[in-house]
């Protein structure tokens, strides 16, 4: 099952895609930033400034554990689905619930970032 986040209205969106094992959605990462940080959603993308430097795995072990760190979840349940070599990737966490990524994410992409985090019109809205 899908669902979106929508943290700047219909146009900027965060798909989220729940399989019986756990949950995935896709980041873009700016390797060698000053500082690590969520930077918001960019291209249906979680945008994450990393200070590693896109070399031998670096940026990657440190995409996981700061995702960990910043999810709250064990670095053994995360994993890189596709686009190890690439800035955007895809990340899995095994064993969460589509709702409770949801709540996670609810409270730490920026607030500047992200006025209405969850799209809640109804269809007799639109």
């Amino acid at each position: 099952m899908k669902t979106m986040i929508s943290p700047d209205g219909p146009g900027k969106m965060l798909p989220l895609k729940e399989s019986p094992g756990g949950v995935a959605f896709s980041i873009q990462v700016v390797p060698r930033a000053s500082k690590c940080a969520v930077a918001g959603i960019v291209n249906d993308a979680l945008k994450i400034r990393l200070t590693a430097p896109p070399v031998d795995g670096k940026a990657n072990e440190e995409c996981l554990r700061y995702l960990s760190t910043l999810l709250g979840v064990a670095r053994n349940r995360l994993s890189i689905v596709s686009g190890r070599t690439s800035r955007k990737k895809i990340i899995f966490i095994a064993g969460m619930a589509r709702k409770d990524l949801e709540e996670i994410l609810s409270g730490i992409i920026p607030p500047n970032r992200a006025p209405e985090l969850f799209d809640t019109a109804t269809p007799q809205d639109r």
